[in-house]
């Protein structure tokens, strides 16, 4: 399919593009490209200075334009299954962004710039299924963040970071090589990796769930009485405010992705 062109060969021109703008049943103009076999981001949609939701997911779109920040009016964007292996120094200034998704790209922790901390609006990130192992330590800025999925990565340690995010709520670390034990035993890290984690805030817990999380968690740091010397070799890190591990929440954790929302076009 030519770089550029929509589902059906048609040019995405400014006139094309327009005519993808929706708006959503909360009054916000959303601009839908996802999946038209897209190479090469379409530069006209900078003109588009309306919308507040982009949705660019499912294409084949390898680079940001470098100039991705002067989208000043995003609120939402949505890249994840593309080919992105970095993301720009400019889109720190996208400042009113409160839901970003890079999923199931091909990111490496080189390609995040540290002005992902500028983006201090953001409720939700989504870095799950790329190929990163660190965060940028800018990111303790992102203090409005809520949900932060890291899912399928390279992670071995939890960034040191989320830890002072005070109104974070979830973070997806599932299928991550995380490892836990403080010995050198290459076996026992074998045993611990490619973790299922998650960490859930209290308040997102029922309270069934959360008298077995505290009771899992005693368990797990040697404060439960009896083979406090089994667990000591098993220890996990404690993050204030978070239950470790495998917390199972209210709300269904693994919905990620931005959900599909129902729209009408714009008269």
């Amino acid at each position: 399919m030519p770089k550029g062109n929509g589902a059906k060969g048609e040019k995405l021109t400014l006139k094309v593009i327009k005519k993808a703008i929706w708006m959503t049943l909360d009054g916000h103009r959303r601009l839908n490209l996802s999946n038209m076999g897209i190479t090469i981001f379409p530069k006209c949609v900078l003109k588009l200075t309306n919308v507040d939701e982009l949705d660019l997911s499912r294409n084949l779109i390898q680079k940001l334009p470098d100039n991705i920040g002067s989208f000043w009016s995003l609120r939402l964007l949505d890249l994840h299954s593309n080919k992105l292996e970095s993301v720009p120094e400019s889109i720190g200034n996208l400042v009113g962004l409160t839901h970003l998704n890079l999923s199931n790209n091909r990111l490496i922790s080189g390609g995040l710039p540290s002005t992902l901390g500028s983006l201090t609006s953001l409720k939700s990130l989504n870095l799950g299924m790329n190929q990163l192992d660190t965060l940028p330590p800018t990111m303790e800025a992102l203090d409005g963040l809520q949900e932060l999925g890291l899912f399928d990565n390279l992670f071995i340690n939890l960034p040191e970071f989320l830890k002072v995010l005070r109104n974070l709520t979830k973070v997806n670390m599932k299928r991550n090589p995380l490892s836990y034990v403080q010995g050198d035993s290459e076996g026992m890290h074998k045993e611990q990796a490619e973790e299922d984690v998650y960490l859930v805030h209290e308040s997102s817990l029922c309270r069934t769930c959360l008298k077995k999380c505290q009771e899992q968690r005693e368990g797990f740091t040697g404060g439960g009485g009896g083979g406090g010397d089994v667990f000591e070799e098993k220890r996990i890190r404690i993050y204030h405010g978070l239950m470790v591990p495998n917390s199972v929440a209210t709300v269904n954790q693994d919905v990620w992705r931005i959900r599909k929302v129902e729209h009408k076009p714009i008269k």
